[in-house]
């Protein structure tokens, strides 16, 4: 049995704990009540001045005031506007300016730049207002000057923090939309060249199907089935002919996708760029279709492309096997232990299109880190085997 370093073991058995608080984390209700807790415990802190000066509540009271006024939070996302009004009441009546804090900054960044400057002004303007009536404390700004060093930042800044927090949550979101776009786009140009390959493998089948029939039709000329033949040939050429017609957008960018024989050719050239290629094929498997043994090439060649750039130097294992009524594919090599010196360039649309060409032919599809590996694994069905 291998004995993992202490490090290695603890970071395998924190992992699921770091998982589980990452989602948390994530999700908004999660963190609505993480703010609302968090504006709680902040405004405690006031509870004997509560109970003193401001507003003479008694301890209980001003805790389940300051819990009542944290808990608004929680709709800060729906209603903030709803927080922002009784944030202004707390002021008013309380003295509180921490909440109007959290409100301000859920205001900039739920709702926008407009308003959370919107929500500054109106924060100001009734603090001022507030300031000049009797019973404004005096440790929340005796004079004019400290008041508006007291108030006014506090506005601004948790006003523009959320703005900031907004812009950020458009630029993820332009971001999510861009990948999504990439990602549509891949599977599309994958398409294409499936489309491509199966005008290029069926057409010439169907090509030879005609040349054939016509051979007949001569072979059988004053027979029977002289029209039968000819009418096979007239089907074949009318196939073809529909074949054309609807995959007039195939593309031209080169020679169908080769089979498993150019196999061996990507792991020469895989292992000459660094990264060494054990490959397995089973002999059944070179019985497979054209269009299938398209799709196994494409899937080990975007398997060697993504090893070479987020594995460098590591041994990829590749194998193709027959088993049963199933064709499986895969392609595993060891997780790299340190991150590389500069990020590979990579528009991360290349596993979308390898799924997509296996899906295309029937098959599944699933690739990721399993243990200390990555792995990729396709399987599909075989298909009507050729005979050898």
């Amino acid at each position: 049995m291998r004995i993992l370093p202490a490090a290695q073991a603890i970071r395998q058995a924190a992992a699921p704990v770091g998982r589980l608080v990452d989602r948390w984390s994530r999700a908004p209700r999660a963190l609505d009540v993480l703010t609302a807790l968090s504006a709680f415990a902040l405004m405690s802190l006031d509870v004997p001045g509560l109970a003193e000066a401001d507003n003479s509540l008694n301890g209980p009271l001003a805790v389940l005031a300051l819990a009542a006024g944290a808990a608004t939070l929680l709709v800060r996302r729906r209603l903030p506007w709803l927080t922002y009004g009784i944030a202004l009441l707390f002021l008013g009546w309380l003295h509180e300016l921490t909440l109007a804090q959290f409100v301000l900054y859920s205001l900039g960044r739920y709702r926008g730049r407009l308003a959370g400057t919107l929500g500054v002004i109106g924060y100001v303007g009734f603090a001022f207002v507030m300031f000049n009536l009797p019973g404004w404390p005096v440790h929340r700004g005796a004079t004019i000057g400290s008041f508006l060093s007291l108030v006014v930042p506090i506005g601004v800044l948790a006003a523009g923090v959320g703005v900031a927090a907004n812009r950020q949550d458009l630029v993820q979101a332009l971001a999510a939309q861009r990948a999504e776009t990439d990602a549509l786009h891949a599977v599309q140009q994958e398409r294409v060249r499936i489309a491509r390959d199966v005008h290029d493998f069926v057409g010439r089948e169907l090509t030879l199907l005609s040349v054939r029939s016509q051979v007949l039709a001569r072979r059988a000329t004053g027979g029977a089935f002289e029209n039968e033949f000819e009418e096979l040939s007239e089907t074949a050429r009318s196939a073809h002919q529909m074949l054309n017609e609807i995959i007039v957008q195939r593309g031209t960018d080169g020679a169908p996708t080769p089979g498993l024989d150019a196999l061996p050719g990507l792991a020469e050239r895989s292992g000459r760029a660094g990264s060494p290629v054990d490959l397995v094929i089973d002999d059944a498997a070179h019985r497979l279709s054209p269009l299938r043994q398209a799709a196994v090439h494409r899937v080990v060649q975007e398997c060697l492309t993504n090893a070479a750039k987020h594995a460098p130097g590591e041994k990829v294992t590749v194998r193709v096997a027959l088993r049963g009524d199933r064709l499986r594919i895969t392609v595993s090599n060891p997780l790299p232990t340190a991150a590389p010196a500069a990020a590979p360039v990579s528009a991360g649309t290349g596993t979308t299109g390898m799924a997509e060409r296996i899906r295309a032919v029937g098959g599944t599809f699933a690739a990721g880190p399993r243990g200390d590996v990555y792995e990729v694994l396709a399987t599909l069905s075989p298909g009507e085997l050729t005979t050898t």
